[in-house]
């Protein structure tokens, strides 16, 4: 309600209006305020150096670029992955059995019913360890590494270039994080898979790795790095990308004020909205390397070849709608996370790249 709606017929503000409006004044004032608003000066104040705007949560931000940044990062990456990765354990449970069974389990309704008559509610939350030390893991490697790279091909490339190619960069970036990656996913991938479409092979981590280990030696922890390569790069690549994009767009043509106006709270809306644009693109194209992966994973001997073709080119696109569904929403909330610790942890979040001054110039750009 705005203030003038509270002043009375005679001009005087009513005792009502009066107590309201002190109480907005406190709000303002109090020390205790969100972290998603902006530090507000006083008008007897020294104003900050023009053109900076402050945060009233980062007081202390973390310098753009330094070690400190790029590890902070990895632990926002920890956060976000393994938290959604866990999450999504139920889902992820009955698209693995999907794949690798799909005589047995019709769809995914039928898989939700048919494990909760086989294994009880508990067996919706098997593969659960793996999942969250594995996507912990990756997700460190996966967002820290990514910052680490896309700044060093930045360096590499200059200002200039670095914006005219700025899809590849975040192709290039996302896709060198992501072989990294994926080293420290694989062996608790395995497991997972194991564990969940392997009945009586293992209830556990503790249990799968050990047996793993003795059966088939290291090498059952890394068979299916190769085809998880040919998932996660191309994932990865498209999320990052995507998102990078979908954002830049968001802000160009849907949101109503430049980034530098909205909120905290209203740049994670679009962080989550970006996500989620990405994140359907993503499952679409990592899908059949997924399939391979898991069926990989549950037949002992094979190779990812032999597998694709015994699947077929249908074959590969089993579970493709449980797995939109909860990529699309791992994506954004991992996304939303991730942004929300930068905002947290005070960690710089920079703006939709513009184009350099010294190239608008040579382009004759205003």
């Amino acid at each position: 309600m705005r203030r003038e709606q509270l002043i009375d017929r005679t001009g005087k503000e009513s005792p009502a209006a009066t107590m309201f409006t002190a109480l907005i004044d406190a709000a303002r004032n109090s020390p205790f305020k969100t972290p998603f608003t902006k530090a507000q000066c006083d008008s007897g104040a020294v104003a900050p150096v023009k053109g900076r705007t402050i945060a009233a949560a980062a007081t202390d931000e973390v310098e753009f670029g330094s070690t400190k940044f790029f590890l902070l990062c990895g632990v926002g990456g920890i956060i976000s992955c393994g938290s959604t990765h866990t999450f999504v354990v139920p889902l992820d449970l009955v698209k693995c059995r999907l794949q690798v069974d799909q005589a047995k389990y019709k769809n995914v309704f039928h898989g939700f019913k048919l494990t909760l008559a086989e294994d009880g509610a508990r067996g919706l939350a098997k593969g659960w360890a793996p999942t969250f030390f594995g996507y912990s893991a990756q997700g460190a490697f996966k967002f820290g590494l990514y910052e680490v790279f896309k700044v060093q091909y930045a360096n590499m490339l200059g200002e200039e270039n670095a914006y005219l190619y700025r899809t590849w960069l975040y192709l290039g970036a996302s896709a060198s994080a992501e072989f990294f990656a994926d080293m420290a996913l694989s062996p608790f991938e395995a497991a997972k898979v194991k564990i969940q479409t392997m009945p009586g092979f293992a209830n556990t981590l503790r249990e799968a790795m050990p047996k793993m280990m003795s059966e088939e030696g290291i090498m059952a922890f890394y068979k299916g790095l190769v085809p998880l390569w040919c998932r996660q790069i191309p994932y990865t690549m498209m999320k990052f990308a995507c998102f990078e994009k979908t954002v830049e767009l968001l802000y160009a043509y849907v949101v109503p004020k430049p980034r530098d106006q909205c909120s905290k709270g209203e740049q994670l809306l679009v962080t989550f909205a970006a996500g989620y644009i990405a994140g359907v693109f993503c499952a679409i194209v990592s899908h059949p390397a997924d399939v391979v992966v898991s069926k990989l994973n549950q037949a002992k001997g094979s190779s990812a070849f032999d597998v694709a073709k015994q699947l077929g080119f249908m074959g590969m696109w089993n579970g493709l709608m449980p797995r939109i569904v909860m990529i699309g929403t791992l994506t954004a909330l991992q996304w939303f996370i991730y942004d929300g610790v930068k905002v947290a942890l005070s960690i710089p979040r920079p703006p939709p790249p513009e184009m350099p001054e010294s190239l608008k110039k040579k382009l004759g750009v205003q």
